[in-house]
């Protein structure tokens, strides 16, 4: 599949690789091109990087990994976005990731949905760290747990084979509107991880009887 990665930050690098190692097709995008070319050197099986704009073309299916405080502009730069999936692993905090700034009643995922006109956005791994993504899914027996949810059933199904390729468990949380319940998921995940001290060598996997 030819997937387009908006951002080139420690998630989009590091979902960028695997699904490259995984044999996708990927193309790293950025405000600055040829930061997004030199990654797509380093991660190699035939990933390239250009502007935002090129990621997205590219693409049936996009990452939008940036910063909430940057979402807008992202958008915009990547031009129409009509019948493409669009995965969101955003998260509406504040710089030192502490607060919330949306929840409850709407949620980062559905703004998005709002500004890509068209898109069908699949929220994914917004509450899973970094780390991991550049480490390892897999926690003894068992890999983690990814919790997506979206509107569109076709839409969600790729994203699961997306999630399933590089060796996560994808679990359905159900339509777009429960990325409300999600996102605030992140926020614990943060706080067990840098304000509790639990670290990153963690992750969340539901457990079926």
């Amino acid at each position: 599949m030819n997937i387009g990665i908006i951002g080139t930050g420690n998630m989009g690098s590091g979902l960028g690789r695997l699904w490259a190692n995984a044999g996708h097709s990927v193309c790293f995008g950025s405000r600055d091109p040829q930061k997004a070319r030199d990654l797509a050197t380093t991660v190699g099986g035939g990933a390239r990087g250009g502007s935002i704009a090129e990621a997205a073309a590219h693409a049936q299916a996009i990452l939008l990994a940036v910063r909430w405080q940057h979402i807008e502009s992202a958008v915009a730069a990547a031009g129409p976005l009509g019948g493409k999936i669009l995965i969101d692993c955003t998260n509406p905090l504040t710089l030192d990731w502490l607060t919330l700034l949306v929840g409850h009643t709407t949620s980062s995922a559905e703004r998005i949905a709002e500004l890509a006109e068209g898109a069908l956005v699949v929220k994914a791994f917004n509450h899973i760290y970094a780390q991991i993504i550049h480490s390892s899914p897999r926690f003894g027996g068992q890999n983690a747990s990814v919790f997506y949810c979206g509107d569109d059933p076709a839409a969600k199904e790729v994203v699961a084979g997306l999630i399933e390729d590089i060796g996560f468990d994808p679990v359905d949380a159900g339509a777009l509107q429960n990325a409300r319940l999600l996102e605030p998921v992140a926020e614990l995940m943060v706080q067990l991880a840098y304000v509790i001290g639990m670290g990153t060598d963690q992750a969340l996997k539901l457990i079926r009887r």
